[in-house]
């Protein structure tokens, strides 16, 4: 058995479901063409990683939706549906369940990104995001967004 298939096994429920997990990630780009990341912090799995802000949509939410609200929970910044320019996703199969990612490009916010759930923040030139270690789903993210900006 492949570490595929093992994987695809371990991520299913008892009833053979697959649990999938809708994320919203998004891309802030300053006037610089910088990239914000956030690092994890401790006691919180993959700890000490590097992501872009976002998180998991809520029931009912659409994923614009949800990256406007986390980022102002996360970050104190407010930006609107119509800022969010949708880029690409990650579809990504971990030992729990499978990730499935639309990340979006972001320009134009108020207000001065601020971490307000323990993260660090880092802003970062396109091509140095492969120095930064990041989750397995946000891996091939990285050329895409790298040629788009």
């Amino acid at each position: 058995m492949d570490i595929s298939t093992s994987t695809r096994i371990t991520a299913r429920d008892r009833a053979g479901a697959v649990k999938v997990v809708l994320v919203s990630a998004v891309a802030l780009v300053d006037r610089d063409g910088r990239v914000l990341l956030a690092q994890r912090p401790e006691g919180k799995s993959m700890a000490g990683l590097w992501e872009f802000p976002g998180g998991k949509v809520e029931p009912g939410e659409t994923p614009e939706a949800a990256l406007v609200r986390e980022l102002h929970e996360e970050l104190g910044i407010e930006t609107w549906n119509s800022c969010l320019a949708p880029l690409t996703f990650a579809s990504h199969s971990y030992a729990e369940f499978h990730l499935l990612m639309p990340l979006f490009v972001c320009r134009k916010w108020e207000g001065i990104p601020q971490a307000h759930e323990g993260q660090t923040l880092k802003w970062v030139r396109p091509a140095e995001l492969r120095d930064y270690p990041m989750p397995p789903a946000d891996i091939p993210l990285i050329p895409i967004l790298r040629d788009w900006l």
